[in-house]
């Protein structure tokens, strides 16, 4: 099946031959069957005039007007050795060719007469027949002998007529009623058989058969060739254009000839070269881009060196100016420091956009790089009132990793979460797989949370869910995306999960070992919380108990009671 989707020539030639095949066996069964019938209609014409012969003579001869009845039956007058010289006399021509059969007619009232009996006087009413076959009374259709009793017109029908040996064969069978020289009616039958007809249809059929293979054959091969010619450039152009994707842009088609491949051929080479110039120029353009950046980040250190010493010497002397030149001072020194994160970050992120980010990877605990990010960012939650949650960390929890770029990973995620958790409970969360091939960490806040489709955006570079909302922490707006290069620089994953009004959560997934591939996480993306509450938000739903949200992005049914300042507790509430 699998070759059957990917290789058109197979499913062409395949279908040639099919259809080929239906041709030839409709226009078979045509030819045949016309040559069967004019077979069949020669057939009956000639044992019609055959029989027709046949019945004129026996008639002459019972009424004496031939060459009388005594030469006929052997100068005897008895019926019976009359009617068998009758028999004798009309199978003499037709050796081979047709049987004359005569039976007794039902209208005679001459009863049946064996032939131990023949010397009574009585007119014979036994069948009589010539050559090979086997009892005829017995394979002339009943339907026939009685038509032959209501009129004494020629009838016919097709039957099968039995030889002595056990055969039997197809045949034409034409009677008529006539009456003997004793003026008794008796059947008298000509049997065509179809043996002569059969071996001509056979030998149609095994010619027709014998070309319709070789036609279907022929097709086929005919199909093939056709299709090789049509589908050799079509691979030719898949591989190069496998090539051009893989980055080996002058892979070109070679092209042969002036008709429609051919010029297929050079359209696809001048698409090539056209995509070669732009990637180019796509790739001077970038570079340039990353050259100036980095440049720029470099060429302002320096002055920014000396601006941040300057700022230093006028922040230390502040309180000798009035309270607005004071505060002038203290902005000043703040925004510097936001300004040497900026360029701080954009030398990070014009390291990986030149592929110049190196990995230094060691064994280590991620649950000591947790509680440095949690001891940094404390006094920030304490000011923003909210409180760092640790759990998971009963085991240690170790990958090979470059703990500098992790720390820094965790930082901005932790940051992030005290600043847009709106006060609440910020909880991380450490595991590793039970089969110990990945560790992650999650960092669950519940505040405002993200809209539907936010979740894909908020790695871009400087996007902002709410551009209103201020800065409080003094990020750049490039933390998420460094973080997510930094995920990549180990064959991690960063993800993240939103629910508008229910909180954020943020997924870091580490290989064990750096660089191997990732199957799956300890940790779901989706926390438990939201899972439940968004089947307690079902059952009340169905039961049609109205759902009412907590502070802490837990919620709870009416008539269910809340704790004393409003918050359901529960994960994240402050009261756990």
């Amino acid at each position: 099946m699998r070759l059957w989707r990917r290789n058109i020539q197979l499913r062409v030639v395949a279908t040639t031959l099919v259809m080929s095949l239906g041709v030839v066996l409709v226009l078979g069964i045509v030819v045949i069957g016309q040559v069967r019938n004019g077979l069949l209609e020669a057939k009956r014409q000639t044992a019609q005039s055959q029989a027709e012969g046949g019945f004129a003579v026996a008639s002459e001869l019972a009424t004496g007007d031939g060459d009388g009845s005594e030469s006929v039956a052997g100068q005897s007058p008895d019926p019976n050795a009359w009617l068998n010289g009758i028999v004798e006399q009309l199978s003499s021509g037709g050796r081979g060719v047709f049987y004359v059969v005569s039976l007794p007619s039902q209208l005679s009232s001459t009863p049946f007469v064996s032939e131990a009996d023949t010397g009574s006087g009585q007119a014979p009413r036994g069948a009589r027949a010539y050559g090979d076959l086997r009892q005829p009374e017995q394979f002339i259709p009943t339907e026939l002998r009685d038509a032959l009793d209501r009129s004494t017109d020629a009838h016919r029908q097709y039957g099968r007529i039995e030889f002595e040996d056990g055969t039997s064969q197809e045949a034409l069978i034409i009677g008529r009623r006539l009456g003997d020289i004793q003026n008794n009616w008796y059947q008298l039958y000509y049997l065509f058989p179809f043996t002569q007809e059969e071996e001509s249809l056979s030998l149609v059929t095994g010619t027709i058969a014998t070309a319709g293979l070789f036609v279907v054959v022929l097709l086929g091969a005919i199909a093939w060739l056709v299709v090789r010619q049509v589908v050799t450039p079509v691979r030719m152009a898949a591989r190069i254009a496998e090539r051009l994707a893989a980055g080996r842009l002058q892979e070109r088609m070679k092209v042969s000839g002036e008709d429609d491949i051919a010029r297929l051929g050079e359209s696809f080479n001048k698409m090539a070269r056209s995509l070669q110039q732009q990637i180019q120029q796509l790739e001077d353009l970038s570079r340039m881009q990353r050259r100036f950046v980095s440049d720029v980040s470099h060429e302002l250190r320096t002055p920014l060196t000396t601006v941040r010493m300057a700022a230093d010497v006028i922040h230390e002397s502040r309180g000798e100016f009035d309270p607005v030149t004071a505060r002038s001072a203290e902005l000043l020194l703040s925004q510097l420091d936001r300004f040497e994160s900026l360029l701080a970050d954009l030398l990070e992120i014009s390291r990986f956009d030149a592929g110049a980010a190196n990995l230094e990877a060691d064994q280590t605990d991620l649950r000591d790089v947790v509680a440095r990010v949690v001891e940094g960012a404390e006094p920030l939650a304490e000011r923003r009132g909210s409180r760092l949650v640790v759990r998971g960390g009963a085991r240690p929890v170790v990958a090979e990793v470059d703990a500098r770029r992790i720390e820094r990973v965790l930082r901005n995620l932790v940051v992030n979460a005290i600043e847009h958790g709106e006060g609440r409970d910020v909880v991380v969360r450490l595991a590793a797989s039970r089969d110990g091939d990945a560790v992650a960490v999650a960092v669950r806040d519940y505040g405002i949370g993200l809209r539907p489709g936010e979740a894909e955006r908020v790695f871009n570079r400087f996007w902002r869910a709410d551009p209103a909302r201020a800065r409080t922490t003094g990020g750049t707006g490039l933390g998420l995306s460094i973080s997510l290069e930094d995920a990549h620089l180990h064959g991690g994953w960063l993800e993240a999960w939103g629910e508008w009004g229910g909180g954020a959560q943020f997924r870091l997934t580490l290989p064990r070992t750096a660089g191997e591939p990732l199957r799956g996480s300890p940790l779901p993306l989706e926390p438990r919380d939201a899972r439940a509450r968004a089947e307690r938000r079902a059952r009340g739903a169905a039961a049609g108990v109205p759902v009412i949200p907590a502070q802490n992005g837990e919620s709870v049914s009416a008539g269910q009671s809340v704790p004393a300042g409003g918050e359901a507790r529960g994960e994240g509430g402050h009261a756990e």
